[in-house]
């Protein structure tokens, strides 16, 4: 089975346009995360993030998700408000 350029272009066609900032990393974890963040007000840990992504709160899910959180503070849309507690970019 090959796939050509038309086949994927159609394909392409199809999918819906993305409503994440187009700065954001290509994940789908992106904008789940950044909703979980519009949905409180204090500063969140790495587990408590990975927890409401419906993720099992196994090391690797946690250390996965502090990346990218970590990440986001970076591209300077959240901050690190202590070690390891990030919120919202005000």
């Amino acid at each position: 089975m090959t796939i050509n350029r038309k086949t994927i272009t159609a394909l392409a066609d199809r999918l819906p346009a993305q409503t994440a900032a187009p700065d954001l990393p290509e994940h789908p974890d992106y904008p789940r995360i950044l909703a979980v963040f519009n949905e409180v007000t204090g500063p969140l840990r790495a587990r408590d993030v990975c927890e409401a992504l419906d993720h099992e709160p196994l090391p690797k899910n946690i250390d996965g998700t502090r990346a990218k959180l970590k990440r986001l503070v970076r591209l300077d849309v959240l901050t690190e408000a202590d070690a390891g507690s990030f919120t919202r970019k005000q």
